[in-house]
C-alpha cells in the first residue's frame, strides 16, 4: 500500500505528460480546420459540420472507451485510443476532398477516449480532497496544449497552403504520447473486479445515468461544452470578418487563451475549491463566462473584443474541472471509467449542438446575436447548478 501511495504523485505527472503531448497534437489542428473546409470546397456550414462530425463519433464511442477501461485497465485503452488518433491525423493529412475531411474527423472522434480515460486515471491516483487539483492538472495540460498546439498549427500552416504539415506533426505527437504511455505509466495488474464487471455489461448509457441519478449533472456538461464549442467555432469566423485575421493570428489567440487556462487551472483552481467549495466556484465561473461572452460580442474594436473573450475562456476554464471533479466522485472507482466516458459523451453532445445552433443563430441574428444566445446557454448552466443534487452539501470545502 505504501508503494502505491508513493507512486501516486509521480503517476499523476506521467498522466499529465501523456495528456499534454496528445492535446498539443489536437490543438495543432484547431486553427486550420475552419480554413481547410472552405479550401476543399465547403462553406460556413461545412465548418460547423466538420466540428460536429468529430463529436458525433465521440458521443458514440466515449462511453465504450470508459467502460472498457474499467474492465481491462486504463493504460491499455489509453494506448489504443492514441494509436487510433494518430491514424486519424494521417487521414487528415491525406485529405484532398471534403468527404475525406469528414472521414478523418469522424475517425478522430471515434478514437477520442483519451480525455475520459486519463481523467479517470487522475481520479484513481487522487484522494477525494485532492481531486479538484488533479482535475485542474488535467485542465492545465489541456491549457498548455492549447498554447503550444494552435501556435504550432498556425506556424506550420503558414500561407494556408500547408495544411498537411500540421496534421503529420500531430500524428507524430500522438504516436509519441502512445509510446510515453507504454513506457512510463504503471501496468495495472487488476483492472477491475468481477463484481464491478457485471453492472458495466448490464447498463447502457441512459440506464447508467438514470441509475446514478445524474441527469442534471449531464445537462451541465452539455450546456458548458455547447457554449465553449460555439466560441471555438465562432471566433475564427468573427475575427476573420472583423479584423481580417487568418490561421496565424487565430492560433496566437488560442495560444493566449491556453495561457489563461494554465494560470486559472494550474494555480487558482485548487485554492478556490478548497476555500469556497466546488459549487460556488462553478457558479462564479459561469457568471464570468456568460458576461464576458455577451460583452465580447458587443465590441468591434481592437483590443476590446478579443480581451473580453479572453475573460470568457477564463470563466469557462473554471467550470469543466469542477464538473469533472463532481463526476469522478459521484461513483465508485470500479465505475469511474464509465462515468467519465458518459460525461465525455454528454460534453460531445454539447459540442454537436454548439456549432449547429450557432450557425443558425448567426444567420438569423448576426454575430452579436450569436454571442448573446450562447451567453444564455451559459445562464442555463448557472441555473442548473443551483438545483439541489447529491452534492448539495459540498464535501470539498476545507
Amino acid at each position: 500500500m505504501s508503494d502505491r501511495r508513493m507512486l501516486r504523485p509521480a503517476a499523476k505527472w506521467l498522466v499529465f505528460c501523456v495528456i499534454l503531448i496528445e492535446l498539443t497534437g489536437f490543438g495543432i489542428v484547431i486553427p486550420i480546420l475552419p480554413f481547410m473546409a472552405p479550401m476543399l470546397g465547403g462553406d460556413t456550414r461545412d465548418i460547423a459540420l466538420v466540428l460536429v462530425t468529430y463529436n458525433v463519433g465521440s458521443v458514440l464511442m466515449a462511453p465504450f472507451w470508459g467502460r472498457l477501461s474499467d474492465r481491462i485497465g486504463r493504460r491499455r485503452v489509453l494506448m489504443l485510443c492514441l494509436l487510433g488518433m494518430s491514424l486519424s491525423y494521417v487521414a487528415l493529412a491525406l485529405a484532398s476532398t471534403l468527404p475525406q475531411l469528414y472521414f478523418a474527423r469522424a475517425l478522430a472522434g471515434m478514437m477520442a477516449g483519451t480525455m475520459p480515460v486519463a481523467s479517470a486515471l487522475m481520479a484513481d491516483f487522487s484522494p477525494p480532497h485532492q481531486r479538484a487539483r488533479a482535475m485542474g492538472l488535467v485542465g492545465t495540460a489541456f491549457g498548455v496544449g492549447l498554447v503550444l498546439g494552435p501556435v504550432l498549427g498556425g506556424l506550420l500552416a503558414g500561407d494556408a497552403q500547408g495544411f498537411a504539415r500540421p496534421a503529420w506533426f500531430a500524428c507524430g505527437l500522438s504516436l509519441a504520447a502512445m509510446l510515453a504511455a507504454a513506457v512510463l505509466l504503471p501496468v495495472e495488474r487488476k483492472p477491475a473486479t468481477e463484481a464491478a464487471r457485471e453492472p458495466q455489461r448490464a447498463d447502457g448509457v441512459l440506464q447508467f445515468i438514470q441509475r446514478q441519478e445524474a441527469w442534471l449533472l449531464m445537462a451541465q456538461f452539455v450546456c458548458h461544452t455547447m457554449a465553449y464549442s460555439a466560441c471555438i467555432y465562432l471566433f475564427p469566423v468573427w475575427a476573420h470578418q472583423l479584423y481580417d485575421w487568418g490561421p496565424h493570428e487565430v492560433g496566437l489567440f488560442f495560444g493566449g487563451a491556453g495561457m489563461v487556462m494554465i494560470i486559472v487551472q494550474g494555480g487558482l483552481l485548487g485554492v478556490l475549491t478548497q476555500r469556497f467549495g466546488l459549487k460556488p466556484v462553478l457558479r462564479s465561473g459561469a457568471v464570468v463566462f456568460a458576461s464576458a461572452m455577451a460583452l465580447g460580442g458587443s465590441f468591434t474594436l481592437l483590443p476590446w473584443g478579443p480581451a473580453a473573450l479572453f475573460c470568457c475562456f477564463a470563466g469557462a476554464t473554471l467550470c469543466l474541472p469542477v464538473l469533472n471533479t463532481i463526476a469522478s466522485s459521484w461513483v465508485s472507482a470500479q465505475a469511474r471509467g464509465q462515468m467519465m466516458g458518459t460525461t465525455a459523451a454528454a460534453a460531445a453532445v454539447g459540442r454537436i449542438l454548439g456549432p449547429l445552433t450557432t450557425a443558425v443563430w448567426f444567420e438569423v441574428f448576426g454575430f452579436r446575436g450569436a454571442w448573446w444566445m450562447n451567453a444564455l446557454v451559459v445562464g442555463l448552466l448557472l441555473l442548473l447548478s443551483l438545483s439541489p443534487t447529491r452534492f448539495a452539501e459540498d464535501p470539498f470545502v476545507g
